[in-house]
């Protein structure tokens, strides 16, 4: 890449947060692998998040940050509701490879813009919100690893249930 250096970093760090192998152990894609789509629809208990939310909910996040950086007129995330977008009524295979597949498709949204984005605006109030873009930026990747860990620990409670 050749970039500002301070981009380069939050590009960097955006990645290793979501694929590869992250220096922190598992990434949010990683975790995800090998995932079935009757894996990712189990709950711990009822009203417990299942891994399928996790996925749909950190590709709308990054839907958000990438907006909240660049604004694209019509621009709409595809799933509903906003925030923790509702698992397919049908969580088949099929579909579940499609939301793996519209994360990803978030994050090189957000990659994209991030990469084009004029670091001289990093410490500005971005798209009329409460924080700077660089806050924005940082917790996407932060988001990512929160978010692996639940599903990571999702997966402990469910290995440990059957």
């Amino acid at each position: 890449m050749n970039l500002n250096p301070t981009i380069e970093a939050l590009v960097v760090n955006l990645d290793n947060a979501f694929h590869g192998r992250g220096w922190q152990g598992t990434t949010l894609l990683g975790s995800l692998r090998g995932v079935t789509a009757a894996q990712a629809v189990w709950r711990p208990s009822n009203g417990r998040r299942c891994i399928w939310e996790h996925a749909l909910h950190t590709a709308y996040w990054k839907y958000i940050v990438r907006r909240t950086l660049s604004p694209r007129v019509g621009d709409a995330f595809p799933r509903s509701p906003s925030n923790w977008p509702r698992v397919p009524q049908t969580p088949d295979e099929q579909a579940w490879r499609a939301d793996i597949s519209l994360l990803k498709t978030m994050h090189e949204d957000l990659r994209t813009v991030l990469v084009r984005f004029d670091p001289r605006r990093l410490g500005r109030v971005a798209g009329g919100r409460k924080f700077n873009a660089l806050t924005y930026i940082v917790g996407a990747a932060a988001h990512d690893s929160y978010h692996t860990g639940q599903v990571q620990l999702i997966k402990r409670l469910m290995n440990n249930h059957l």
